[in-house]
């Protein structure tokens, strides 16, 4: 869940979602996958504020990614019960973005096969170590999407969750998606752009306005404008996952927000009516998400 980045039993509880198709495109002569990679672009770290920066603002830490996997499979989400309803019996799963496997590892009591693909070795060292444990056979590809596309194997049903904020070019994103699954490709994003809920933070302390689009809507423009049917439910997505100690949360959001390790005090003062402690972890709140899924056409 990416950023390159889920979860029923059955019989356990379900999240009810609204089910819709959706679609549209901008007006005027620009096209909705022009307008997406538009919107991307803005949410560019301002070129100063990067040079001053002590840390990467993109680093993603494995352990976060890790307690994410290890929940998925406590209850199915909307994005997890699409999926299963297309894969069949001892099928395969190609998990594009797959982190340490929480999109795909809730499928592995159907899966036969789970294939994860990451531009992190750690992120697929921390797939494997937990996909190995569910009996089905595992592989991994190293790289982005969808330029290691050519190496990946066709599934019986493709998965990506919290990547397609990441895809500039979205319509060749979602088309190697689709040439990849048989049966149904199966996408999840935020409703609005990942780092939404930092916008007034970055306002507070370096006066910076961030941007409010792409949405998840604009996606589904984007899908429809390429050919794709794209059907749609908005959810409600519970915490999951978190950070051994709430200052490892301060810190990764001190580094999303380029500034050094002594504004952690000010960091926590601000955000600490959105805390939320978890079994033992520290996190933010849930957030409205949605799940986006089309028909698979594989490459004959």
């Amino acid at each position: 869940m990416r950023l390159w980045g889920a979860h029923s039993r059955s019989g356990g509880h379900r999240t009810r979602a609204t089910v819709r198709s959706v679609g549209g495109a901008p007006t005027g002569s620009e096209t909705a996958a022009e307008r997406w990679a538009a919107d991307l672009a803005s949410w560019a770290i301002p070129q100063h504020l990067l040079d001053a920066a002590p840390e990467s603002p993109w680093v993603f830490p494995v352990e976060l990614f890790a307690r994410r996997a290890d929940e998925a499979s406590s209850s199915l989400t909307p994005s997890n019960e699409r999926a299963l309803e297309a894969l069949p019996p001892g099928g395969s799963v190609l998990d594009v973005g797959s982190g340490a496997g929480a999109a795909s590892l809730p499928l592995a009591r159907v899966a036969g096969q789970l294939v994860g693909v990451d531009a992190s070795e750690e992120m697929l060292g921390a797939f494997v170590e937990r996909a190995g444990r569910t009996g089905a056979s595992v592989r991994t590809i190293l790289g982005r999407w969808p330029d290691v596309a050519p190496d990946a194997p066709v599934a019986d049903v493709a998965v990506c969750h919290h990547v397609l904020y990441n895809a500039s070019d979205l319509p060749a994103f979602a088309q190697a998606l689709t040439r990849h699954a048989r049966a149904r490709v199966v996408c999840e994003i935020t409703a609005n752009h990942p780092q939404s809920g930092l916008n007034d933070l970055w306002l507070r302390f370096h006066g910076v306005p961030r941007p409010s689009r792409p949405t998840a809507e604009d996606a589904v423009a984007v899908l429809t404008e390429s050919g794709l049917e794209p059907r749609s439910a908005r959810w409600e997505a519970p915490a999951r996952g978190g950070f051994a100690e709430r200052a490892g949360l301060v810190a990764w959001i001190r580094r999303r927000l380029c500034l050094p390790a002594d504004r952690d005090p000010e960091i926590e003062a601000a955000i600490a009516d959105r805390i939320v402690e978890r079994d033992g972890t520290f996190g933010l709140g849930g957030q409205p998400v949605v799940t986006l899924w089309w028909s698979g056409r594989p490459t004959p």
